[in-house]
């Protein structure tokens, strides 16, 4: 918001104005810019108040744009945006083992209980040695961790060396924490390879950054955690872990309404990241139940309780 004065001083306008259009750093145009001067700066929150306390003691006439009629409005935005949100869901997974990182996603997308796509690619490819993966807003994630590309790039280029892991993720993290409370919706992994070696972090809209060797986010995540949970171990192979990422997000898929589509696991080592395995959801079904009868969902028989 921005507040136009004149030479005495009174306020002539409030009113919003883009920063892009009005505010002077970003204005090349010499007329843009004269134009602007007369402009000052003016936070949003007190031309709320200006406006509530209603129509100011001078003589010149005001313009302001109408406010919600409600008696606490920063209370009535927060339920706004939570009834705007839409419901979404996904399943991504990364995990560090002896032979580097494999980070495996799915492909659905939904708003609400609306499948929205099949095909949307969670995996956003930082540089050759860094992976970002989705969960959240679509939109949210691919926009931010496409600036965090373009933050990782320009280190290089003002440092002569490539951005650790460690870094990059503090780079989304300290971006996430200025826009904390304004809606984002973000759950991220950040994984890599520098020359400390194989690297993975946990960075939300909160701004939150966590490290660790094991990750699963999303709706489907306490699906995929039964079987990564089960069947990790630090000295898998390569094809036992690419298996292992596959087969978790083929079960979250099956239990988890949100998720589905396309399996797509990324292994990552010293020489970058490579895609190694891409397959249909309803198609690992069958090749890891031929026979409906043996799937786990189809059991019948009690167990007994221990000690009996």
């Amino acid at each position: 918001a921005y507040t136009k004065k004149s030479s005495s001083g009174n306020t002539l306008l409030t009113a919003d104005v883009p920063a892009r259009s009005k505010a002077c750093p970003l204005v090349t145009n010499a007329e843009a810019r004269s134009e602007c001067a007369g402009w000052a700066f003016k936070p949003a929150r007190q031309c709320a108040e200006d406006d509530l306390a209603g129509p100011s003691h001078s003589d010149l006439p005001i313009e302001r744009f109408p406010l919600p009629a409600v008696q606490d409005l920063d209370g009535f935005e927060r339920e706004v945006i939570e009834m705007v949100k839409p419901s979404h869901g996904t399943t991504t997974l990364g995990f560090i083992f002896k032979h580097g990182v494999i980070i495996a996603v799915d492909s659905r997308a939904t708003m609400g209980s609306y499948i929205s796509s099949q095909t949307v690619k969670k995996v956003i490819e930082i540089n050759k040695y860094l992976l970002g993966t989705m969960a959240g807003g679509a939109a949210d994630c691919q926009f931010w961790q496409r600036n965090l590309g373009m933050q990782c790039r320009l280190y290089e280029l003002n440092n002569g060396k490539r951005i650790t892991v460690r870094a990059a993720s503090k780079l989304l993290a300290n971006t996430m924490f200025n826009y904390r409370g304004m809606g984002l919706s973000m759950g991220t992994m950040v994984a890599g390879w520098d020359p400390t070696g194989p690297g993975l972090y946990y960075v939300d809209s909160d701004g939150q950054r966590t490290k660790g060797e094991r990750f699963s986010v999303g709706s489907g995540s306490l699906y995929a955690y039964g079987i990564l949970d089960e069947g990790y171990h630090w000295d898998l192979s390569v094809k036992e872990a690419i298996e292992l990422g596959r087969r978790s997000i083929y079960h979250a898929g099956f239990r988890d309404c949100a998720s589905g589509g396309t399996v797509s696991v990324y292994h990552v080592t010293e020489d970058g990241w490579k895609k190694v395995a891409g397959d249909d959801v309803s198609e690992l079904h069958y090749h890891y139940y031929p026979v409906p009868e043996n799937h786990p969902s189809k059991a019948s028989s009690v167990l007994e309780p221990v000690g009996a």
